[in-house]
């Protein structure tokens, strides 16, 4: 019985230290323009044989990927979240043409600025990633972008 109990612990605390498989890291930037603009770039590294989806998907496809920036009083955005160029596939699994993105992506939001106090941008990026057997969950990561 006890060895029971100790192989059961070792399997419980094996799984419970376990990760989960996350292909894509991210990190932000902040570029100013002006006193008054600055650009919000947010990189996503994305690890060999796996691809990122662009922010514009067709209908029945995989989730996009898309930026969801809280509220603040500093801060204005202007415009949509601008991605890169990426890759345009005619893909098998959705049958349909996809822009996806590999290795890299950069995302980049302007934002004009309120005042010139030190503040954060928070913002959640919710995202799906493919490789050539499997799709994961969409995932949310926050991000943080530090306004000096």
């Amino acid at each position: 019985m006890k060895r029971f109990v100790l192989i059961l612990a070792l399997l419980l605390s094996t799984m419970a230290f376990s990760q989960i498989h996350n292909p894509v890291k991210w990190n932000t930037a902040v570029k100013k323009i002006s006193d008054t603009e600055a650009l919000l770039i947010a990189t996503a590294k994305i690890e060999a044989g796996w691809h990122l989806y662009s922010q514009s998907v067709p209908e029945n496809g995989p989730i996009p990927t898309s930026f969801t920036f809280e509220g603040n009083s500093n801060y204005l955005k202007k415009g949509n979240t601008k991605e890169g160029d990426g890759h345009k596939v005619n893909d098998p699994v959705f049958e349909m043409v996809i822009k996806f993105f590999d290795k890299e992506a950069q995302f980049k939001q302007r934002v004009k600025l309120k005042n010139k106090e030190t503040f954060n941008i928070k913002a959640v990026v919710e995202f799906m990633v493919c490789n050539d057997t499997q799709c994961l969950a969409p995932t949310e990561i926050d991000l943080v972008f530090k306004i000096k």
